[in-house]
């Protein structure tokens, strides 16, 4: 994510530090596959990931640069072959931008540390928030509690 983005914070009530590196940076730390979807805002095929079907208790950390972003009590299975959550751990952990790539515009959803791409958010999701945060695995890391 370049300085001056159009990277909006979902509430300002905490001032999170970014974390900005190079793409060579990013290439050397990322596997190519945490690279291609995390910095290159693609997706992992539906049911690939290690984490659809995860059930252990915890706290799903952003793997680019560790913020916690999802907790596994806000878990739940969509059966859209991805993992879902109905909230972010602090909502000031993600960021939200138009992305209209397919045609259709959804909403993304980015880790506000470091612009990770992580998936979509959609309207479609149970209560109490209605929301469904789409969420690419190979873009987490569980720290089990």
């Amino acid at each position: 994510m370049q300085p001056g983005s159009s990277l909006r914070r979902a509430t300002e009530t905490e001032v999170i530090d970014r974390i900005e590196k190079t793409d060579a940076q990013w290439r050397a730390e990322l596997t190519a596959q945490q690279y291609r979807v995390a910095r290159g805002r693609s997706t992992e095929p539906a049911g690939s990931g290690r984490y659809w079907k995860e059930t252990a208790a915890g706290v799903y950390h952003c793997v680019c640069c560790g913020l916690p972003l999802f907790s596994s009590d806000d878990k739940y299975n969509c059966h859209s072959g991805w993992p879902s959550y109905t909230a972010p751990i602090r909502p000031d952990h993600v960021a939200a931008r138009p992305d209209d790539r397919t045609g259709t515009v959804r909403t993304e959803v980015l880790c506000a540390r470091c612009g990770a791409h992580l998936g979509h958010v959609f309207d479609d999701g149970p209560k109490p928030t209605g929301r469904r945060y789409c969420i690419n695995s190979v873009c987490l890391k569980l720290v089990e509690r």
